[in-house]
């Protein structure tokens, strides 16, 4: 059996929790351990510095870096800072829509902006490379995520710039 993969999950906390949590409860990749609101706050508390560490810390040793998004995701300043880093350090990346994956509280969301729109990727080369970003099937969002991605996280990996 082949190992899984170990990836980053990159999202907007406060909106999109509970997709991801649906994700990964799929349990097809070796994600990040997931942060609980508490220590969540209190990481935020320790100021840009202490968020930036626990980036850091939790990005280390991961091949891929999968940003899910949400409607309001490609504003946020720590999911660019995530974007950024993924791809100097030659890790994969990968965008999932989510907005179609059903919140207990909310709902479906507005699809978002592809957050990769807002940079400018190059090989090692020069050659400007695009970044794969996913829009699961609107009728079954869930299993259409769940069948697919590992290969789309495959796909990633290999257009990454290492």
């Amino acid at each position: 059996m082949a190992t899984k993969r170990q990836i980053f999950y990159s999202f907007h906390y406060n909106n999109d929790v509970f997709r991801v949590q649906q994700i990964r409860n799929m349990g097809a990749l070796e994600d990040n351990k997931p942060v609980s609101h508490n220590d969540w706050e209190t990481i935020k508390k320790g100021g840009d510095k202490a968020i930036e560490k626990w980036i850091n810390d939790n990005m280390n040793y991961r091949s891929c870096v999968v940003v899910l998004i949400g409607t309001d995701t490609y504003k946020r300043p720590w999911v660019k800072y995530e974007i950024k880093k993924a791809w100097s350090e030659g890790k994969g990346l990968l965008g999932i829509h989510i907005n179609n994956l059903k919140d207990p509280k909310t709902g479906a969301c507005t699809k978002g902006t592809n957050p990769f729109d807002q940079f400018t990727f190059k090989d090692s080369k020069g050659n400007i490379k695009t970044i794969p970003c996913k829009t699961p099937s609107s009728t079954d969002a869930y299993n259409d995520i769940k069948s697919n991605i590992e290969s789309w996280v495959e796909e990633a990996i290999k257009n990454s710039n290492s």
